[in-house]
Parts: structure tokens; C-alpha cells; sequence
């Protein structure tokens, strides 16, 4: 009976696993293929890779693009794990009465919805734009402000803070540490899973936003990835070979970027403190 229920148990598994790789497996194929072979729903390897890779620099450039999507996930990442964890830790750490209650009214935005805020927003940064051109409509600051941290992200290290053990911080102010220091030389090292699970899951949001850029960035040499591929797809007969190929290359730094920090990424997701 044991023997049954593991087998079924490895067979399920495995069916789960086909289905959810399979996507990344015809991406991977399609991006060898002709547009033609992509939707006639070809599942062998072809020969058009080099030729689909020539035809999309040939089209976009791919170069500043990829360099646009990548200051802008590294800088939006290293804020909001600075920013949300400050706040967590605050929230966490110190005792106050308005506490629970600012916190509330923090969560409470969840459920706003950022379709709602675009407007706002938009009109807000096309106004400073008038006095401080930098932070202005079509500029990396404009994207990165509004998004580089969430109620979620704070919440996130709040939770996680509530496992930390509160010796360590009574030891540093017996050594004379200040607040900063206790966050810098003690929070920080020991909660590394946490920033760890908290970072993959900023830089892959980051990297594939559309919505927000597609609004405020304006001029070809200030788009992104996921912008330059919605534009090979929208136009009137989009090659699905060159198309695959973009998303193939844009996926390869969220994929190194979870795969090399995967297991801090389990850890911090459960909560684990080292």
C-alpha cells in the first residue's frame, strides 16, 4: 500500500512538473524557430537562433534596453530592501500607542489598487517636472519613486523580525551600540534570508513591470525590456521567432538571479532566522 501511494505520489509529481515547465521548454524551442514553425506549434529544435538573435538587434536596442531594465531592478531592489526592512524593523522592535494603528492604515493600501494611483501619479511627477527636471516624466527616478517598496515588503519583515532573538540586540547595547548600529552590524547579517526571499522577489517584479513604465517613460531610448517586447508583438505581422528570442534573453537575470539564491529564498519564505 506505502509502495502504491509513493508511486502515485511520483507520478503526480512529475505530471506537475512537465505541466509547469513546459512553457519555458516551448519558449526555449520557439526561440530556435522560424515565425512560421512557432505557430504551426513546432516542438523540435531548429536552426534560427543565431538568425532570430540577428534579427531583434537589428530591430530594437536590445543593449540600452537591457541596461535601462537593469538600474532600474538593482536600484528599486537595494531601496525597498533598505526602506521596508527599516520599517519592519521599526514596527517590530519599538513599542508606541499610534503603532498598530499607522500599520493598519499601511496595510489598508493593499487594497487600493496602483490602476487607481497611475492618474495621480502621473500628473504629480509631470508637475515637479517643471522644477526639478531629474524627477520628471520620463526619467528613471519617475519609475523607480512610486514602486520601490509595498505595505507587503514591510509587513513581510515585520513577520520575520518577530522570530529575531531580541538577546542579540541587549547584548550590542551592552557593547554600546546605537540604534543604526544594532540594525546595520546585527539585524542585518542575521536576517540575510529574509532580505534574500524579499530581494528575488523585488528584482523580478521590478524587472517585469509594464504597466507604470509603459506610462511614464516616453522616448525609445529610456524603454525597457518588457516594453521593447510588447512593441515586437504589436506590430502588424510580429515574428514570433525574434519575439520568443527577446523573452528567452530577458528572462535570464531573473532565472540566475533566483537559481543562485534559491535556498536563501526557501529559507526566508519560511521564516528561518540564522
Amino acid at each position: 500500500m506505502d509502495k502504491m501511494k509513493r508511486t502515485f505520489t511520483y507520478v503526480f509529481l512529475s505530471v506537475v512538473s512537465l505541466v509547469s515547465i513546459f512553457p519555458f521548454l516551448w519558449m526555449l524551442v520557439s526561440a530556435t524557430n522560424k515565425s512560421v514553425d512557432v505557430t504551426k506549434g513546432k516542438l523540435t529544435i531548429g536552426s534560427h537562433l543565431v538568425e532570430n538573435f540577428k534579427k531583434l538587434t537589428d530591430t530594437i536596442d536590445l543593449g540600452t534596453a537591457f541596461w535601462n531594465s537593469a538600474k532600474i531592478s538593482i536600484i528599486t531592489t537595494v531601496l525597498a530592501l533598505l526602506v521596508a526592512s527599516l520599517a519592519g524593523y521599526g514596527f517590530e522592535i519599538f513599542r508606541t500607542k499610534a503603532k498598530d494603528a499607522v500599520f493598519n492604515i499601511l496595510l489598508m493600501s493593499m487594497m487600493i489598487p496602483f490602476a487607481a494611483l497611475m492618474v495621480p501619479l502621473f500628473k504629480m511627477f509631470a508637475s515637479i517636472a517643471n522644477s526639478f527636471p531629474a524627477l520628471g516624466v520620463n526619467t528613471l527616478p519617475a519609475v523607480i519613486l512610486p514602486t520601490f517598496t509595498t505595505a507587503f515588503l514591510i509587513f513581510f519583515f515585520r513577520q520575520s523580525t518577530k522570530m529575531f532573538p531580541r538577546e542579540l540586540l541587549e547584548a550590542g547595547r551592552i557593547d554600546g551600540l546605537r540604534e543604526l548600529g544594532l540594525f546595520f552590524r546585527i539585524y542585518m547579517p542575521t536576517m540575510k534570508t529574509t532580505y534574500a526571499a524579499a530581494g528575488i522577489i523585488t528584482f523580478m517584479s521590478s524587472w517585469n513591470s509594464y504597466l507604470w513604465p509603459l506610462i511614464v517613460l516616453q522616448t525609445p531610448e529610456k524603454k525597457t525590456i518588457p516594453l521593447l517586447i510588447s512593441n515586437l508583438g504589436s506590430s502588424y505581422s510580429p515574428d514570433y521567432g525574434v519575439i520568443m528570442t527577446a523573452v528567452v534573453i530577458s528572462t535570464i537575470p531573473t532565472a540566475l538571479v533566483f537559481f543562485l539564491m534559491q535556498k536563501h529564498f526557501v529559507a526566508g519564505m519560511t521564516g528561518s532566522v540564522k
